[in-house]
């Protein structure tokens, strides 16, 4: 089956099986910042925007996106640029196995919560796993990226 979607911005057609989930459809469309992780719902990895909203390619089928809009780490770039800077600075970026679903998810709370609590942050990305830095220097990283773009 083909669905027609806009994808980072731009109209696309994805020709894929009934039962093709959205990260795969994804990754076959060449974004490969989306990534599975756990194929349990379980680590965030895979997080994308479904009409601006974080959700779970992993647990999303494919054909739900018709129609409608999604974002990867490649349709924002330049935003995931100055996070990412933070990351580094912090010492929040280690493997960077996570970090494009650890980074989504950042982009997407400071569009919806203007000015965060450390507990709102902490829930807020929760569902992001890293098996590498022990989550302080992430933390610290999200609020400089907070303070440089208040």
């Amino acid at each position: 089956m083909v669905i027609t979607l806009m994808l980072n911005g731009e109209k696309r057609q994805l020709d894929c099986r009934p039962d093709t989930m959205l990260l795969e459809a994804l990754r076959d469309a060449g974004c490969k910042s989306v990534k599975c992780g756990c194929d349990t719902t379980n680590c965030g990895l895979c997080t994308v925007w479904l009409d601006g909203h974080p959700v779970l390619s992993c647990s999303v089928p494919a054909m739900r996106a018709a129609g409608r809009s999604v974002t990867t780490l490649e349709g924002v770039q330049a935003e995931a640029e100055v996070f990412g800077r933070c990351l580094i600075a912090e010492g929040g970026e280690q493997c960077g196995f996570c970090s494009p679903g650890f980074i989504m998810n950042v982009l997407a709370m400071k569009q919806e919560l203007k000015n965060p609590s450390e507990e709102e942050i902490a829930r807020y990305l929760e569902g992001n796993l890293c098996r590498c830095t022990g989550y302080m220097s992430q933390m610290r990283a999200v609020r400089r990226y907070l303070e440089v773009e208040a």
